[in-house]
């Protein structure tokens, strides 16, 4: 499978992008999902501008995306504070 030429509609703007046939279903799943967003806070907020309505969804989804890597860095400091306490119950046995 190659490369497909696909046109993804956002905010009422289509944007056309190459993105590999395995790639597909996945970006079109995530610009369904911004344009969820963007239903919501234009019922939310009573916003109409489509760059204010960008702006909030984006602000959401990094902030969501930092949370989550905060909690991988803080995951693989745990784990590696436990191969430490491993390896220093193995020096103590030797």
């Amino acid at each position: 499978m190659g490369d497909l030429s696909i046109k993804i509609k956002i905010a009422n703007r289509v944007y056309p992008l190459t993105v590999n046939a395995k790639e597909e279903e996945g970006v079109r799943k995530v610009a369904d999902e911004i344009n969820k967003s963007i239903a919501e806070y234009e019922k939310l907020y009573a916003v109409k501008d489509y760059q204010d309505l960008l702006a909030m969804v984006a602000l959401k989804l990094v902030s969501s995306n930092y949370h989550i890597q905060q909690k991988d860095v803080e995951g693989d400091n745990r784990i590696e504070e436990g191969l430490m306490q491993i390896e220093q119950l193995f020096d103590n046995y030797l």
